[in-house]
């Protein structure tokens, strides 16, 4: 889904390997929670019924017209026929535009058997199942911990000589960050941390509230994890030089607000080159602001060096809740609102799967 650096990522020759012995064939998916990719068409799947992420060689990297040409309206009812099923049986549970190719992948689930699968969409608008058969693949498993197992596994990313995932564990310090070196090397196992995060809206430190939703993030202090949470606080985790199963104390920056469950976050530098982080996000109490429970927000990237104890934790930037712009440095992006899943299309648009009265549309969005 996602990563500042993963530009940096596709500077890897195109001769290196991302799988270490990878699997032939074989493939079944057993559920989907989160999609993104790292380069050359490398497909990451967080897959939370068996703990584990996998790393699909999609084979997907000629360049195609990277823009969908129109709105694909009804995409559910598309999705559903293919299947033989209802539209209403059918979530999406997640979208990722494949930066090698510009095709959009969508993670599906289908009612009552709840199958899994992941369909693509092209420039046209054609709607395809991905094909398994023969691809290249490596599964690698999450550890929860000396006497515990993972609950969930919420989002994946890639970031140069690493693979991060992060979700939840059923211990005292449930939220979890993990670590994957590439190669990714099938039936290896990750590094893990637990994340101790200040959640801003109730103001006290919460060990297990999972990242909903994260981007791997360079400053010149380091490597970072920066991830959005429940109720909304915006925090970031150093992950260099940290032995696995050490515990890791957040850095919160920014509330955009009680009540809010992030679903996607990205980052783009608009026309004059500011660089902005995008929050999109869904509010789960009485919505105090715009038309639709669905909106996103974007947030300067200043606010993410923040450090010092008088502009972090107790003292972070919070977002004027009634306003669409406030603090300086925090609005609302409008062309987000009714969507349901988005991914960053370019530094000008993102794709967006949006609800319209019960139906929804992949359509290519503004960004401002």
């Amino acid at each position: 889904m996602k990563a500042l650096g993963l530009l940096l990522a596709f500077a890897v020759s195109a001769s290196a390997a991302l799988i270490e012995s990878p699997q032939k064939g074989g493939l079944q998916l057993k559920s989907l929670s989160s999609l993104s990719f790292g380069p050359e068409g490398l497909l990451l799947v967080a897959e939370p019924g068996t703990a584990s992420v996998l790393a699909i060689e999609t084979g997907d990297t000629a360049a195609t017209k990277a823009r969908l040409e129109k709105p694909v309206a009804d995409i559910g009812a598309v999705i559903a026929d293919g299947l033989g099923a209802k539209k209403e049986d059918i979530t999406v549970k997640d979208l990722a535009v494949n930066p090698a190719s510009g095709r959009v992948y969508l993670a599906v689930q289908r009612k009552p058997d709840n199958a899994v699968l992941i369909v693509t969409v092209d420039a046209a608008g054609k709607v395809a199942p991905l094909k398994l058969d023969g691809v290249s693949w490596a599964r690698i498993t999450l550890p929860g911990g000396t006497a515990s197992k993972v609950t969930n596994v919420t989002d994946v990313a890639f970031d140069k000589d690493r693979v991060f995932a992060t979700g939840t564990c059923n211990e005292e310090f449930a939220s979890r960050i993990f670590t994957i070196p590439v190669p990714l090397k099938h039936g290896s196992t990750a590094n893990v941390f637990s994340a101790e995060t200040y959640h801003v809206a109730h103001r006290k430190w919460e060990t297990k509230a999972p990242i909903q939703s994260f981007i791997p993030y360079q400053s010149k202090e380091g490597t970072f994890v920066v991830g959005a949470f429940a109720c909304t606080p915006v925090a970031k985790f150093r992950v260099d030089d940290i032995q696995s199963g050490a515990q890791v104390k957040g850095v919160s920056m920014v509330e955009l607000g009680s009540g809010n469950r992030p679903l996607d976050l990205f980052t783009y530098a608009d026309k004059s080159g500011k660089e902005w982080l995008i929050v999109h996000t869904q509010r789960f109490k009485k919505n105090t602001f715009g038309p639709s429970a669905m909106w996103g927000a974007r947030i300067d990237m200043d606010f993410l060096d923040a450090k010092a104890p008088d502009k972090t934790n107790e003292n972070a930037a919070r977002r004027d809740e009634k306003q669409a712009k406030g603090p300086d440095g925090i609005e609302i992006v409008d062309a987000l609102f009714g969507a349901v899943q988005v991914d960053k299309l370019s530094e000008t648009e993102a794709m967006v799967l949006r609800d319209k009265e019960g139906t929804l549309s992949l359509e290519v969005a503004a960004l401002p």
